[in-house]
């Protein structure tokens, strides 16, 4: 019997106690407790962007349409801005797309059958065509700079202009530092090169416009060069220089006592 009892004694605290018993066990629940909970820590605070709710510790006053990085998102699927930052293939060939379409159902029909009389160059209602769909693609490109350069100004700044029920309203709220840091990532890696693409658009288009205009010239000189018109005679052209035989044969009045040519 005292044998049991030395036996029995020296675990009964053992069992009593069990922190000393399992040291590691309650250990290990904290860290994994601990762990548990600083992974749902947002490092980044792109939390906005991806469930278009304001920040929970930053407590953005802004509503929620015009915050810059929901704005960005907006405009990134709305027509024809998606454009711009969509493959580059596919960016060109729906602006040629959208060229050719309005040149040729508008701008060709409004060249042939807009003049007044039949036109002798038939190149010139052609180069009116092409100028008129680079004018409405050069249109729609500068609408397209105008908006990414507005969501880049606003992502980029470190104020935030807003109305809370009108324009007769408005405040300005500061970024916080996290809010500040993810706008500016967005701006200069996803609108930048958006205007950059843009901008170069720009140059092309406004390169083919000039030379349009170039040849447009051209082409009127050479058509006066060949073909000098004369209000006389039922609206006759008489192609060469001037000659006194043909002066006489149109105002002989104006020739009265003097000889005439041998």
């Amino acid at each position: 019997m005292a044998t049991t009892t030395l036996v029995l004694h020296p675990l009964k605290p053992f069992l009593q106690n069990p922190a000393v018993s399992f040291p590691f066990s309650s250990t290990h629940h904290l860290k994994i407790h601990h762990f548990h909970n600083q992974r749902f820590i947002p490092r980044i605070p792109f939390s906005s962007f991806r469930n278009n709710n304001p920040l929970p510790e930053t407590e953005c006053p802004v509503p929620l349409e015009q915050q810059p990085v929901n704005e960005f998102k907006a405009l990134s699927d709305s027509f024809p801005f998606s454009w711009a930052s969509g493959d580059l293939v596919e960016y060109c060939s729906r602006l040629f797309a959208t060229g050719l379409a309005f040149a040729l159902f508008v701008g060709l029909p409004v060249n042939l059958f807009g003049s007044v009389g039949p036109e002798p160059e038939p190149l010139k209602p052609f180069l009116g065509a092409v100028s008129g769909g680079v004018i409405m693609v050069t249109l729609a490109v500068v609408r397209m700079y105008l908006g990414w350069a507005y969501v880049g100004n606003r992502l980029l700044s470190a104020t935030v202009e807003y109305e809370e029920t009108g324009w007769y309203d408005g405040q300005i709220w500061v970024k916080t530092p996290e809010v500040l840091a993810r706008d500016r990532l967005l701006g200069s890696f996803s609108v930048k090169p958006v205007l950059s693409r843009l901008k170069n658009t720009l140059v092309v288009l406004a390169t083919s416009l000039l030379v349009c205009v170039l040849v447009f010239v051209n082409v009127e000189n050479h058509q006066k060069d060949v073909y000098i018109p004369s209000e006389e005679a039922g609206g006759r052209s008489i192609p060469g220089v001037y000659k006194d035989e043909s002066a006489r044969s149109f105002e002989p009045d104006a020739f009265c006592g003097e000889p005439a040519a041998p």
